[in-house]
């Protein structure tokens, strides 16, 4: 989605963002993020507010702020003013906290319902392209991603009928999306596996080797050869570099971000372009 430019940034009244937020968030994207956030926080009972308060902002439960007893004695969570604690922390965390809030409310909104999910996940991530943000809601994480087409690719990859080939995805990009301390090297490690998982599963080795499992699904799949040499030279790649797939030498280059990203984005398509491969095959 390409966000319309307003007319004064058209004749060069205000400036246009021309570049990506990575370590922080300004204005105008906390504002529109605090839009979405209280569009969801409308549309969830009281039981997923005491979730907030306990495992978000972790507060004590027995002072959980609670109206007045009603009628038959009962103290009904006073979900307004949990609210208003939520937009005070909101508006005072620092930026990557601010993301923790988000990622903590995709959780939820799963748990809740598929809709709420799917509706949060999109105006999050809508307001995240249009400001310019580098991170997106991908299988209710924030990552570092920030092309569509990537986020399409590493969902799918999430949510194949296999679950050796989702974990691996998944714990791919658990690693990649840790804020705190984010491990590429095992980032990768778990993208070539994803694929390797999924390879041995088309050939039903258990044990084949990413190069020969390959070889098997050329012979009864049309994979151009350009495209398994390119795979292997990447599979080759996680086995001489870095001390991804073997020990870590001193003179290894070190994965960085975009080093792991880019396996991931390119073993989720790899994926994604296989399972399209089998399934267009005669039963």
């Amino acid at each position: 989605m390409i966000k319309e430019m307003k007319f004064s940034e058209r004749i060069g009244a205000t400036p246009v963002r021309e570049s990506l937020q990575i370590e922080s968030i300004d204005a105008r994207l906390e504002d529109r993020l605090w839009n979405v956030i209280y569009g969801f926080l409308k549309n969830i009972g009281s039981s997923a507010y005491k979730d907030i308060w306990d495992k978000l902002l972790e507060k004590r439960v027995d002072e959980i702020p609670r109206n007045r007893p009603d009628a038959f004695g009962t103290k009904i969570i006073n979900t307004s003013k949990i609210h208003t604690v939520i937009k005070e922390q909101f508006f005072k965390d620092r930026w990557y906290e601010k993301y923790d809030l988000i990622e903590f409310l995709a959780k939820l909104s799963a748990k809740l319902s598929k809709e709420l999910c799917i509706n949060f996940t999109k105006s999050c991530n809508d307001v995240l392209e249009e400001e310019m943000a580098g991170y997106r809601i991908v299988d209710k994480r924030i990552a570092p991603v920030t092309s569509e087409e990537q986020i399409v690719e590493i969902e799918k990859a999430c949510t194949t009928k296999w679950e050796s080939v989702n974990t691996h995805t998944k714990t791919a990009l658990k690693y990649l999306s840790n804020r705190e301390k984010p491990d590429y090297r095992n980032s990768i490690k778990e993208s070539i596996s994803a694929v390797e998982s999924l390879c041995r599963i088309i050939t039903n080795k258990k044990t084949a080797k990413l190069a020969d499992a390959l070889k098997e699904i050329e012979n009864k799949f049309p994979i151009h050869g350009a495209l398994k040499s390119a795979f292997l030279s990447l599979y080759g790649y996680t086995s001489d570099s870095g001390g991804i797939r073997h020990c870590y030498n001193e003179d290894d280059i070190t994965p960085s971000e975009e080093d792991a990203r880019f396996m991931l984005v390119s073993c989720s398509a790899f994926i994604n372009y296989l399972i399209v491969k089998i399934e267009k095959q005669p039963k």
